[in-house]
């Protein structure tokens, strides 16, 4: 395994989280008095300086940017200024309704649509390919809005199928909740995860279809041909497990994706998630809920991320093959 490759992204991984961090103070400390926003307009002077001195707001800015990451390292986000409550407890609430349906979303990707970027490249010099193709053009077209509207008309006020907002029952499980243990979990998820999934199911698709025609080309394809490999063992075995590798990335950086811009499809079935409260916070003004989300869709970009660059490494054999002539 190439260890420059991983070291050099890990560094990569802390500057982005650097550059966030100081984005949310500045946020935090140009959006209102944090003070003002605590004990309101009518609050003494003097509880108004004790408050200013228990949360450093009368340091330098340097000090209060190190405390304010000194208190994430910590978990400790803020109160929320509406709520008046922890936003470490308040997002603890959310995270599980908010992963649920992202991994949904991308489960959903990648078992329709690599199976149908396969077939698009295995049957290319067909005409039906081409014409999927094209429809795939419509679904990243369609704004995801306007697609989980038009599901709540179909299948909930036309024809009663599905629960058009919640996340119905859910089950606890410790400190994580989720609507999979359910009937009214699973059927409230579907319309959500599909609306969410829709555009990732073209990019995949798409994705899958161009590398799997280009290594369909290649001499060691067209040797295992010569050899008598039996097609199904030829498209799975050599041609699909060669193309994943660029399936790996796309697929962390979808879930990453998924995670962050699920705010659309949250709001439109009210999905009780991070995206839902994420809106509700810029609504009031919500500063601490506004900054820690932020911090939280970062690093959680960057975990996936760094994630996908160990997996990277393992499965691409240039990485290794550079990592031990470096080393040479």
């Amino acid at each position: 395994m190439n260890l420059s490759f991983l070291v050099g992204r890990a560094l990569q991984a802390v500057l982005v989280l650097f550059v966030v961090s100081v984005l949310a103070f500045v946020l935090a400390h140009s959006v209102g008095d944090p003070v003002a926003s605590i004990l309101g307009f009518d609050a003494t002077p003097a509880a108004r300086a004790a408050l200013r001195a228990r949360m450093h707001l009368d340091a330098p800015l340097p000090q209060q940017y190190l405390f304010d990451v000194s208190n994430m390292l910590h978990g400790n986000f803020g109160v929320s200024y509406t709520a008046q409550r922890p936003v470490m407890d308040m997002f603890a609430e959310r995270i599980p309704a908010t992963l649920e349906l992202a991994g949904a979303a991308l489960l959903l990707s990648l078992v329709i649509g690599i199976p149908i970027g396969v077939l698009c490249a295995v049957h290319r010099h067909r005409k039906w390919p081409h014409a999927v193709m094209t429809s795939t053009v419509v679904g990243v077209s369609i704004p995801t809005f306007v697609l989980g509207i038009g599901m709540i008309f179909l299948f909930s006020v036309g024809l009663g199928w599905l629960p058009s907002f919640g996340r119905g029952e859910v089950a606890h499980l410790g400190f994580w909740s989720t609507g999979l243990l359910t009937s009214s979990g699973i059927e409230s998820l579907i319309m959500p995860a599909i609306a969410l999934a829709l555009g990732q199911i073209a990019l995949v698709a798409r994705l899958v279809r161009t590398e799997m025609i280009g290594i369909l080309k290649a001499d060691f394809i067209r040797f295992a041909r010569a050899r008598g490999v039996p097609a199904g063992r030829l498209y799975a075995r050599h041609a699909l497990r060669n193309a994943l590798i660029p399936i790996i990335t796309v697929s962390g950086i979808q879930m990453g994706y998924l995670v962050a811009f699920a705010v659309v499809v949250e709001q439109v079935y009210q999905w009780p998630g991070m995206g839902t409260l994420f809106l509700q916070a810029l609504s009031q003004t919500d500063v601490p809920v506004i900054s820690a989300f932020l911090v939280f869709v970062a690093i959680f970009f960057v975990a996936v991320n760094l994630l996908v660059d160990f997996l990277y490494a393992l499965t691409d054999p240039r990485l290794r093959v550079a990592g031990r002539a470096t080393s040479h």
